[in-house]
């Protein structure tokens, strides 16, 4: 019961009620905040063992191409940043909020993600000047790249994120968003089936085998 409470708030545009509402009709009686507490407690978990996986997997590979970008987040009416890196491939690598969008947020972004995933091929990145002065304290300037449309992978990668924070009602803590934006981006990984340029049987085929791998993940 856990395992669908976190996947249907985590992965779906829902709130904690339409939650409570959709379980309801299946014989599950259970008050919203048994949604938040479980989601709170377990959705890091689950989503720790995801990144892991991935991790593990994908660390030797070094034909990587990131796209790094930062969004705006309000917060009580203030506005944070949510610095975010994606792959080629769309899978979001790495989140993190901060309330300033200088060389010092995007150095502690950028070491946190090359520390964990280690170090792409090419760095994608807008016109913001924080990460050519990051880049170039760590040495990696070369593998900077800018263009006008170079960067429209991760700018479309913030749309299931917008959608989440929609229904959300916007987020009221910096580490209430920090472990959320954390959580939602390896969930949505795992289940991106990129099912626009594959056929139906193969989409039907992964989508089966995505799901029997979050079951044994989290069981």
């Amino acid at each position: 019961m856990i395992r669908l409470v976190v996947l249907l708030y985590v992965r779906f545009p829902l709130s904690l009620r339409n939650v409570e509402d959709l379980l309801f009709e299946r014989g599950i009686d259970i008050c919203h905040e048994t949604v938040r507490l479980w989601w709170n407690r377990f959705g890091p978990l689950f989503a720790g063992d995801i990144r892991r996986q991935r991790v593990s997997r994908m660390r030797g590979f070094r034909h990587w191409r990131w796209h790094l970008d930062e969004m705006y987040v309000k917060l009580n009416g203030e506005m944070v940043y949510l610095w975010r890196a994606v792959d080629h491939e769309g899978e979001v690598l790495e989140s993190y909020v901060t309330r300033t969008r200088d060389k010092a947020a995007a150095l502690a972004f950028m070491k946190k993600a090359l520390k964990r995933h280690g170090s792409p091929e090419a760095i994608t990145t807008d016109g913001l000047r924080s990460y050519r002065a990051a880049m170039n304290e760590l040495g990696n300037a070369e593998k900077q790249e800018v263009g006008r449309w170079a960067n429209n992978r991760v700018e479309n990668s913030h749309l299931p994120f917008r959608r989440r924070e929609r229904a959300m009602q916007r987020f009221r803590q910096m580490k209430t968003l920090q472990k959320f934006a954390s959580v939602h981006a390896n969930v949505h990984n795992h289940f991106s089936l990129e099912r626009h340029l594959i056929d139906r049987p193969t989409y039907r085929e992964r989508r089966s085998a995505a799901l029997a791998e979050w079951q044994a993940l989290v069981s």
